[in-house]
């Protein structure tokens, strides 16, 4: 089954008992068992939810998974890969890191003895100094936020089975439509579901992916456990924007490619970050684990003063001024203002994360409306 039919039919039947093509929303708490400890797999919906297992078997057929999780965030998910490990295990993490990654890494878990490392997964010696016996998990963002850069999953995953690490790969600024780690040999996808997966803007949740039998139970273990569990309601929405995945990414990457090009040839622009320009670092890696280059696009300003970035964010209409992305409507965000705000400014600016930086993610409105509106809004400084 190829991926838009996945994308609409995976892991739905038609409801049992009307019919119903949409998975109903099972609003309910609890089951009511046959006998005591005898149940239709489903006993309190902490642990399970039909229309929860609906979804994550979608997601996990979209990502070529066994099993698929889904969770209350993308933090909900990402706490649980953490809370595989022990006090005194270290992680090595990519250096451009999503600041909400950035921050749980360093405010909640390093006071509970984990250490992590943060290194630019591009220097494979770094990788080699940083490694040693505690070493427990290789932590992958590509693209990476807000830098865009492009990391090379097979490599990296290559590295960590030489060092019997647990290989985790978010897959959120990609979505399985442009990639699939598992296939790359990966042990953990993760996906922030709130963005181009639901891609509506009406839904926080986390979803995790995995061929790992033994990485499965332990992380099923967690999420009832510790209970960072979507409802209902949000699984039937996730659901629902599935459907359409392919359709929206497609628009994406064209609106991706025609903003792109307008930037790098405007002259108020100092640099546009986008995987599928040919002088993107590691556009040869895009290229060979990626389908198309995503609507995902950073860019900072010449001069780079915050004054200029402010006024420009001020002054788009069409795009909006909000963290997030991966919605139908095209957002703008200052990531050091807003989404990387959390990580001190010497590190946020040695991974490029300047005071005029600015991160585009492109929507599926018409292109001509998108160009015209940041043409406007780079005449306004």
């Amino acid at each position: 089954m190829r991926f838009g039919t996945k994308a609409i039919h995976a892991g739905q039947e038609p409801d049992p008992t009307t019919g119903a093509i949409m998975t109903p929303i099972y609003q309910t708490s609890t089951y009511v068992q046959e006998s005591p400890g005898v149940h239709k797999g489903y006993a309190y919906a902490r642990g399970k939810n039909p229309t929860r297992v609906a979804l994550e078997r979608c997601l996990a057929e979209l990502e070529n998974a066994k099993h698929g999780l889904c969770f209350s965030s993308g933090m909900g998910a990402a706490d649980a890969i953490i809370k595989l490990l022990v006090p005194g295990d270290e992680v090595i993490a990519t250096d451009d890191l999503y600041g909400g990654s950035y921050r749980m890494f360093t405010k909640v878990f390093a006071k509970y003895g984990i250490v992590f490392h943060f290194v630019d997964m591009h220097d494979f010696d770094a990788l080699e100094r940083t490694v040693n016996a505690k070493t427990k998990m290789l932590w992958v963002e590509t693209p990476t936020n807000p830098m865009m850069k492009i990391i090379d999953i097979e490599r990296c995953v290559e590295f960590a089975k030489k060092h019997n690490l647990i290989s985790v790969i978010d897959n959120t600024f990609a979505s399985p439509y442009l990639q699939n780690p598992l296939d790359m040999n990966a042990d953990i996808v993760m996906h922030s579901a709130t963005k181009y997966l639901n891609g509506h803007s009406d839904v926080v949740m986390g979803a995790l992916c995995t061929n790992d039998d033994n990485l499965y139970e332990q992380l099923a273990f967690i999420a009832n456990s510790c209970g960072a569990t979507p409802g209902p309601q949000d699984s039937f929405l996730v659901l629902r924007g599935l459907k359409t995945l392919h359709v929206r990414m497609e628009r994406h990457c064209a609106n991706g490619v025609v903003v792109a090009n307008f930037l790098a040839n405007h002259p108020k622009v100092e640099k546009v970050y986008w995987p599928g320009f040919p002088s993107h670092p590691n556009h040869d890696v895009a290229k060979k684990q990626m389908r198309d280059f995503g609507g995902m696009i950073s860019f900072s300003l010449k001069g780079d003063r915050f004054e200029d970035a402010s006024k420009l964010a001020q002054a788009v209409r069409v795009f909006s001024l909000a963290e997030s992305l991966g919605g139908v409507e095209s957002l703008l965000g200052h990531p050091a203002s807003m989404t990387h705000a959390s990580i001190p400014k010497p590190e946020r600016e040695r991974s490029g994360i300047t005071d005029s930086l600015l991160r585009l993610s492109v929507g599926i409105e018409d292109a001509e409306d998108l160009i015209e509106d940041l043409t406007n809004a780079l005449n306004a400084i």
